[in-house]
């Protein structure tokens, strides 16, 4: 039997079945070089270290946006069929609930519509350069003992008892621990669920939307003025990471080239 394709991939459902090729491809996470970190504190040359750890961790951050952009796009066609009067049925209500829950929205069957309308604003990229460079930044290029024992990239902290691993410095009454991770890829993906959900980062996925709208591109300078939440440090943090950007632009050009 002689199947037929559409000349032209413009229908949604085609274009969404081309990003669920993707999400079967990686599944649960970005294998490969997403385990456990060189050991980046051997390498003497300063130079050659940056661009090893920039070479080590794109692929990660780069699956982890692909696999986002799948959920995107799956979000962009429930969206497309709501807006011509096609109500979500069970699986598609379904996978809306299930976005929810990853990206932290309550859920009601009433409320449908509104949620895939917040959604809307949460399931989206990460700059590439952003996170690199915030990688690098946290963690001191990979060398520091978060980073290398418990693979913790983004000095992520947690609250609950035994969800991580006490600081030794922490002060007296405080209850927070640094989060550990199995890997990477888990590290980069905690990072950007939670500049994508939490409420310190609103701004950052207000000026995402921004540039969406605008039609122009999503890039790390450009979110960056949104991180102000990110340390108690504030508008010098963000200036030191924007700096970062610039200063380290070949290096980052070159991990995405390799």
């Amino acid at each position: 039997m002689l199947l037929r394709y559409p000349d032209r991939m413009t229908d949604t459902r085609y274009k969404l079945l081309a990003w669920l090729f993707i999400a079967v491809l990686i599944p649960g996470g970005c294998g490969g070089r997403s385990g456990k970190l060189p050991d980046f504190a051997a390498i003497e040359d300063v130079g050659l270290m940056k661009r090893e750890f920039y070479d080590f961790l794109h692929p990660v951050v780069v699956c982890e946006n692909q696999r986002i952009l799948g959920q995107r796009a799956e979000l962009a066609a429930i969206r497309s069929a709501l807006a011509a009067g096609d109500a979500p049925g069970w699986f598609q209500r379904r996978d809306i609930k299930a976005l929810a829950e990853e990206y932290e929205l309550e859920w009601s069957d009433d409320d449908i519509a509104d949620i895939i309308d917040r959604l809307w604003l949460r399931v989206d990229v990460i700059p590439k350069e952003l996170a690199l460079v915030q990688a690098a930044k946290e963690s001191g290029w990979g060398r520091s003992r978060f980073a290398v024992e418990y693979s913790n990239l983004f000095g992520h902290w947690c609250y609950e008892a035994g969800c991580g691993v006490v600081p030794e410095r922490r002060a007296a009454g405080a209850g927070h621990e640094v989060a550990a991770f199995d890997d990477v890829s888990e590290s980069v993906r905690r990072y950007m669920n939670n500049l994508n959900t939490h409420e310190r980062y609103a701004e950052l996925r207000r000026l995402r939307a921004a540039q969406r709208r605008a039609e122009k591109p999503v890039t790390g300078p450009t979110l960056a003025p949104g991180l102000l939440g990110y340390s108690e440090r504030g508008e010098p943090y963000v200036e030191e990471v924007i700096s970062m950007m610039q200063q380290n632009q070949d290096l980052l050009d070159d991990a995405a080239n390799s």
